[in-house]
Formats: C-alpha cells, structure tokens, sequence
C-alpha cells in the first residue's frame, strides 16, 4: 500500500472491524488484524486499552472488557449498553454500528526501538 498523508486507522490495519449485539445489555466488538504487525500495535496496551474505549463510548473504563487472542490476531472488546436492546432509547438494536468510532481510531506510527 502506498504512503498517503491520510492518518492510519485502525481499520487499515484489519480484515475487518464488527460490532454485534452480545445480549440486551452488551455489545462486542472484534477486530481482525490483517498480519503480526498490525496485531502486535492493535494489542499494545499502550494504543489500545480501556480508558480509549471508554473514551470512545461514554461508557465508565471499569466495564469495558478487552480480549487479546495473538493465535487468532484478534482483539475482542466488550462493555455495557448503554440503554438496553430494543427499549425506547436505542437508536442501534443490533449494535451494528458501534464498530465505526473504533475503526476510524487513528493510528500513529510506532517508534522503532
């Protein structure tokens, strides 16, 4: 892939980046990374951990869950809903779109050591 001036996301990194509902009251999140390097900045607590996901969703950092799963270059990320599925206030029922904030996070360069 060519060098652009455009920020990486993490979306350039992956196969794919999906959202889907994991009961009435969480949503799970999986990134799959196209190769080791881009698992190995995917999975780096220091890019990626509960407080960016909390940050993202408005939800408290405490309830976010991340799953770091190297054989497989899977990152799976769960935590609350933050209105119940299917009541007055839910704007996404099947969580399909809480993919897209993760997925536009951008990505910086790592420093080679």
């Amino acid at each position: 892939m060519p060098e652009t001036t455009a920020a990486r996301t993490l979306a350039d990194l992956a196969h794919e980046v999906r959202a889907k509902n994991a009961g009435p009251f969480w949503v799970t999140m999986e990134v799959f990374l196209r190769d080791d390097e881009g698992y190995r900045i995917a999975a780096d607590e220091s890019f990626l951990d509960e407080r960016v996901i909390a940050e993202l969703y408005r939800v408290e950092a405490s309830t976010v869950q991340i799953f770091r799963i190297p054989s497989l270059r899977v990152v799976k990320i769960s935590f609350p809903r933050p209105v119940g599925q299917g009541s007055l206030r839910d704007r996404d029922m099947h969580a399909g779109q809480h993919h897209v904030p993760l997925a536009r996070l951008p990505v910086t360069r790592p420093e080679r050591a």
